[in-house]
């Protein structure tokens, strides 16, 4: 008995898709306003969540629901560890530090792993459905905005493991077929979405926590002009779209 679970994360996280384009720190970013401290804060994070992250799936990795989104080409660890040795220089391990909130959401990954892994297929498909949809529009801002060479800084939201747009695109599919065939029952569906808010949460968090490094650098007034914006959702109404891709920024899919 299979319920469409690609469908059902997608529709049952639209609202906080929509919550997550609204921080303050993304809306910044979206206008091309990505200052150096608070974005090497934010890689560092991401270094610890995916690590965290993907040392869970690995482990779970023949588990009955994780085996179906167990995608080893689509771990970020090793590319976050080249920006930060790009971004904070060669000693960067005794240089980062995680946020509180950044704590919060690895200590509930380690959670979910040892209690019930099958809810890390809700955090991997927050983070990775993201990072291939919405991911690739923030690296060319971020490239800009902070001014770095190519290939350099950004290895994070670089896919080239799995080849053309096109491809990525294709593979998104591959990782949704792969959500349709876990065989689960409603209440199981109905726990992976729940967590699947959890995890735009925690996302949240982690962002909010940079957002007065970046008032601080642009000024409180810039800061307020541009954080007043609602930004509508890109998924929040997908049916009213046939045929239109709304453009993913923070998270989910397309």
């Amino acid at each position: 008995m299979s319920h469409d679970l690609a469908t059902q994360l997608r529709e049952g996280t639209s609202h906080s898709h929509t919550l997550a384009e609204n921080t303050a720190f993304t809306k910044c970013f979206l206008k091309g306003i990505v200052e150096k401290e608070p974005f090497r804060k934010l890689l560092a994070d991401f270094y610890f969540l995916y690590s965290s992250l993907e040392e869970e799936i690995l482990r779970h990795h023949d588990h009955r629901v994780v085996s179906k989104i167990y995608f080893p080409q689509l771990n970020r660890q090793k590319k976050l560890e080249e920006d930060l040795a790009f971004h904070y220089g060669e000693n960067w391990r005794n240089e980062i530090k995680a946020s509180e909130a950044g704590k919060t959401y690895v200590a509930r990954i380690h959670d979910v792993a040892n209690t019930e892994p099958a809810l890390l297929v809700a955090h991997s498909y927050v983070r990775y459905m993201g990072d291939l949809s919405g991911g690739q529009s923030l690296k060319n801002i971020a490239r800009s905005a902070l001014e770095l060479p190519p290939n350099q800084g950004l290895q994070f939201y670089d896919f080239n493991e799995l080849g053309s747009p096109e491809d990525r695109r294709a593979f998104k599919g591959v990782y949704r077929d792969g959500l349709n065939s876990i065989d689960v029952d409603e209440e199981l569906a109905q726990k992976i979405v729940a967590e699947a808010n959890y995890a735009f949460n925690l996302n949240r968090d982690v962002v909010h926590e940079l957002e007065a490094d970046v008032k601080a650098a642009i000024g409180d007034h810039v800061f307020d002009l541009i954080t007043r914006q609602e930004i509508p959702g890109s998924t929040e109404h997908h049916h009213h779209h046939h045929g239109h891709r709304p453009t993913e920024l923070v998270s989910a899919e397309s």
